[in-house]
């Protein structure tokens, strides 16, 4: 049993906590992407490029992201523009396309792929709406799992005297405060993504 801690277990205390923060913050932003790509593949009433993002292609037998396959322009705010670099897959994209579900219709000339982007009627923006609640939700139970795992790996250190209980509440708080920061970034996410989906 330990009757005093020595200043180089302080150093080595304070690396373990950092090492918990670092690891749980690492997993936290991988999480807030994770529901930005998410939203991005999520159509509003305006072309965007990477409503693409998820599109992939059966490119010569391989699964191929559309994006390494062609250019994707957004000519005007209701169009976008699918331009292959290899001319001979244009009825894969297309097929690609019909076969997501961006609800799409593609137009072939042979060279470039047109896709008009639709109005949203008022139900779908319901729908989408309710779509991207629940995607910040799942991202939200995410982060919050986190910081339960950060939480646990620090008690865990502490009971076996790897770190003093002042280690641990501090890590406690600054999980906290990561946990905070991370739910905030995803809310203001929802409140961006919502305006537009509600943008006519």
């Amino acid at each position: 049993m330990r009757c005093r801690i020595t200043a180089w277990d302080k150093e080595e205390g304070r690396q373990v906590v950092e090492d918990v923060l670092k690891d749980a913050e690492r997993r936290m932003k991988k999480a807030v992407e994770h529901v930005r790509d998410d939203f991005a593949a999520i159509r509003t009433g305006r072309a965007s490029a990477s409503l693409l993002n998820r599109v992939y292609v059966n490119y010569y037998g391989q699964q191929t992201p559309l994006n390494q396959i062609a250019s994707i322009a957004v000519p005007e705010p209701s169009l976008l523009v699918v331009s292959p670099y290899d001319k001979s897959v244009i009825n894969e994209i297309e097929k690609a396309i019909l076969a997501s579900d961006l609800g799409l219709t593609p137009v072939n000339d042979g060279n470039v792929i047109r896709l008009p982007i639709p109005k949203l009627t008022e139900e779908r923006r319901k729908e989408l709406t309710r779509i991207v609640r629940a995607r910040a939700e799942e991202g939200r139970v995410a982060i919050r799992n986190i910081r339960r795992d950060a939480i646990e790996d620090l008690r865990a250190f502490e009971k076996e005297g790897e770190i003093t209980k002042d280690d641990l509440h501090r890590g406690q708080e600054e999980v906290q405060k990561l946990t905070d920061r991370y739910i905030a970034e995803t809310d203001e996410m929802l409140k961006v993504k919502e305006r537009e989906l509600m943008e006519v």
